[in-house]
């Protein structure tokens, strides 16, 4: 597998940083220009050589400083907007259920919009790349991904054709759990993918075992018990809450498997991926929804009676937050675009508190809360007790060079009184 910069992994779900899939190489060269810049010149005078640096290294830092506080606002604003999406779009199914309860119609038709995919990456690969390809050559150069021979009907049914399977079961489990379900309810117990992430990375990709991760996945399996005590085990509440977790479970088995077959890909390759997907699921999934409409399954009288705004607002939003989820990171931070994911929770609370559709017992918010809490540890990064431990020992040197400063200027006085008096002496004589 080749290594790329710039890499995303296109999810359904949240990108989480337990399985990292992205990686940008700008941060890196600029640290490496302000370490190779803060050194001192050579040549020239001490005093020269000293004010240069100083200078660069004001420089470097202001503009280290300048392209964090861009990262951080465009965080603030990508955080509002998946948040908003996320929401947006799970309260919109459920209004579309009360006037047309095709769970799989609904997903089929949501994930058909993943064809606009590659043809906005080609827009903006026109606006901003100095060489510009033709949609041929850039597709056959995405197509690497895949392999040396490309995008073979081989590649296809064995590296693609499976994700697409994930990636609709994903959904129509998601949308069958709002159907049973609030939108309370099915955002929080959502948000456990993150540690179903965790648990397949650690035993199928080996990767590092932590022990706050190990707690965050005890929590959000906690978390998915009292949700089910909340309602008092009904068989409704009960179906609900396996199809989300099922629903989870999909999303996190899409992620790691994506990371052990294909690796990591560029935003052409992403945007690539996920617009076979959605054609794939146009043309060969397109006859389930006929079965369904004939068999009575999913059926309604006449097309005028389909809700073709709230459709299509669904579908819109989705595909705005899956842009944001597996692009976003090309201007802010991962962590920052998983918080949205999170933040929806409480924005589902509210909206179902106003419309009066739930009931906040004290089981159901210890429950929502300890599966957030979960979720905010795993976003941890892997080295976070020593970035503590660092900050807490950078605190502690703050105050030493001004006690040390102190002790070195009363040494400087006695001894500049000692010599004052050894010359005075010397001179009587």
């Amino acid at each position: 597998m080749k290594k790329h910069s710039a890499r995303v992994a296109p999810l359904s779900a949240c990108n989480s940083p337990v399985l990292t899939l992205t990686k940008v190489e700008g941060e890196e060269r600029i640290r490496e220009n302000v370490v190779g810049t803060t050194d001192p010149q050579s040549t020239g005078g001490a005093s020269g050589a000293e004010a240069g640096s100083s200078r660069r290294r004001l420089h470097c830092c202001i503009r280290v400083t300048t392209v964090q506080v861009r990262k951080a606002l465009w965080g603030v604003a990508m955080v509002m907007c998946v948040c908003s999406s996320w929401a947006g779009s799970t309260q919109l199914a459920k209004l579309t259920f009360k006037q047309f309860d095709a769970p799989f119609t609904i997903t089929w038709f949501a994930t058909s919009w993943n064809c606009l995919f590659f043809p906005l990456y080609y827009i903006g690969h026109l606006c901003k790349s100095p060489e510009r390809q033709t949609p041929r050559q850039r597709f056959r150069e995405c197509c690497r991904f895949f392999g040396d021979d490309g995008l073979t009907p081989k590649v296809f049914f064995t590296k693609v054709a499976p994700f697409g399977l994930l990636w609709i079961l994903t959904n129509y489990l998601y949308l069958q759990a709002l159907r049973k379900i609030n939108t309370t309810d099915v955002s929080a117990l959502f948000c456990c993918n993150k540690a179903f992430v965790f648990l397949l990375s650690w035993i199928v990709l080996r990767d590092r075992f932590m022990g706050v991760r190990i707690v965050a996945a005890i929590l959000a399996i906690a978390g998915i018990v009292m949700m089910t005590y909340a309602d008092g085990f009904h068989s409704h509440s009960v179906i609900g809450i396996t199809f989300v977790v099922a629903s989870a479970s999909m999303s996190a088995l899409y992620k790691v498997l994506f990371k052990m077959v294909l690796g990591s890909a560029k935003f052409g390759e992403a945007a690539l991926f996920l617009s076979i997907v959605g054609s794939a699921n146009f043309v060969f999934i397109s006859f389930v929804p006929v079965i369904l409409y004939f068999t009575r399954v999913e059926y309604i009288g006449s097309p005028a009676d389909i809700p073709w705004a709230y459709l299509c607002g669904v579908a819109g939003l989705l595909f705005a937050f899956n842009v944001l989820v597996n692009f976003g990171i090309a201007i802010t931070y991962p962590t920052l675009i998983s918080l949205g994911i999170v933040l929806s929770v409480p924005v589902n609370a509210m909206v179902d508190l106003y419309t009066c559709e739930i009931h906040f017992n004290t089981v159901r918010l210890i429950a929502v809360f300890i599966i957030c809490l979960g979720f905010l540890m795993l976003l941890l990064p892997e080295d976070w007790d020593q970035c503590i431990i660092q900050l807490s020992t950078r605190l502690r040197k703050r105050d030493e060079p001004a006690e040390s400063g102190a002790e070195a200027g009363a040494t400087t006085g006695l001894n500049w009184r000692g010599r004052a008096r050894t010359s005075m002496s010397t001179f009587a004589h």
